[in-house]
């Protein structure tokens, strides 16, 4: 029988950092997955996500995330997509990095998200789980620009995007679970991204890459 990522090539992409490996969540990755997040996240007094679904009950909790996941797959197409990648430190599921995209071919513009467990934040991970998908974006899929936003007391997305290069693209209002915010805009081209140090190694790119662009 053939493995699962010859009929859906997604499967197949892996990206590799000095401390991180990221591939696309599995549905045997998803109680992990539900697992790191409900370990904690963020302080409970203050929701860093515009959709504050790490406030569920827990009986929700997995559900939901679980329907985020099939959603996902289920509406992407080449050119556009989210591409949801789990991300292992030693072996471990300690958060989620995503990459996505709207009429790619024409915009060549990604723009990501992520979460990261509370019990390893602090340790540049968030960074390096960043760096690696505009890296990927930048010199595999050919992206011209990376965006990223924030709410303006996050801090701690605000200065991943700022050690990057990202630079900042406007603010606006918006309602986050009853809450109005005020998000910090920003972005990143091939000249002003502050690389790494470090080599990003990618398998599964070539079917990955046939998915992922517009035809």
């Amino acid at each position: 029988m053939s493995d699962l990522s010859t009929i859906w090539p997604l499967f197949g992409l892996q990206l590799a950092t000095p401390r991180l490996e990221l591939r696309p969540i599995r549905d045997q990755d998803i109680p992990a997955a539900v697992a790191a997040a409900a370990s904690g996240i963020h302080d409970p007094a203050r929701n860093p996500f515009s959709n504050p679904w790490t406030a569920l009950p827990p009986d929700q909790l997995g559900p939901n995330m679980a329907r985020w996941y099939w959603r996902c797959r289920a509406e992407a197409a080449p050119g556009n997509w989210t591409l949801l990648l789990g991300a292992w430190h030693e072996g471990s599921f300690v958060g989620c990095q995503d990459l996505a995209a709207k009429d790619f071919g024409t915009l060549r513009t990604v723009t990501t998200g992520s979460w990261l467990r509370q019990s390893v934040q602090g340790r540049g991970l968030g960074k390096e789980m960043r760096a690696a998908v505009v890296l990927y974006a930048f010199d595999w899929l050919g992206a011209e620009v990376a965006e990223s936003d924030a709410a303006e007391w996050n801090g701690s997305s605000l200065g991943v995007s700022r050690a990057l290069g990202y630079e900042p693209n406007g603010v606006s209002r918006r309602e986050w679970g009853g809450v109005v915010e005020t998000l910090q805009h920003v972005r990143v081209t091939p000249e002003s991204f502050r690389r790494p140090d470090w080599p990003l190694h990618v398998q599964g790119h070539d079917a990955a890459a046939s998915f992922l662009k517009s035809s």
